[in-house]
C-alpha cells in the first residue's frame, strides 16, 4: 500500500511558477512509476507528465511540454512537478499517482494509487 500526499498548490498570476511536491509513504517508492494528472471543473482527468523509477525517463502532455518538469528524489520518497510560465488554462486540481508497472503512460486507469489532490489556480 502506498499513500500519496500532494502539496504546493496555490494561487499564482499568469506567467508565474509553482512547484508541487508529492510525498509517498512506504519503503518501495523507488520501484514505482509516478505520474501527475490534473482535473479542471467539468472536465476529465488528464495526464500532465510521468517519470520512471530511476528518474531517467519522463513523458509530458503536449500542453505542458517545455513549461513543466517532473523530477523525483527516491531518498526522500518525493516526486516534484515544477510548473513555469503558468497559464489560466492550467487551473485545475493536480494529483500525483503511482503505478507498479514500468511504462510511463498517460492512462489514469493504469495507476494504482492516488493522492487527494492540490488546487492550482492561475489568474489572468
Amino acid at each position: 500500500q502506498v499513500q500519496l500526499v500532494e502539496s504546493g498548490g496555490g494561487l499564482v498570476q499568469a506567467g508565474g511558477s509553482l512547484r508541487l511536491s508529492c510525498v509517498a509513504s512506504g519503503r518501495t517508492f523507488s520501484s514505482y512509476t509516478m505520474g501527475w494528472f490534473r482535473q479542471a471543473p467539468g472536465k476529465e482527468r488528464e495526464f500532465v507528465g510521468g517519470i520512471n523509477w530511476t528518474g531517467g525517463s519522463t513523458r509530458y502532455a503536449d500542453s505542458v511540454k517545455g513549461r513543466f518538469t517532473i523530477s523525483r528524489d527516491n531518498a526522500k520518497n518525493t516526486v516534484y512537478l515544477q510548473m513555469n510560465s503558468l497559464k489560466p488554462e492550467d487551473t485545475a486540481v493536480y494529483f500525483c499517482a503511482a503505478k507498479r508497472t514500468i511504462s510511463v503512460n498517460y492512462i489514469p486507469h493504469d495507476y494504482d494509487y492516488w493522492g487527494q489532490g492540490t488546487q492550482v489556480t492561475v489568474s489572468s
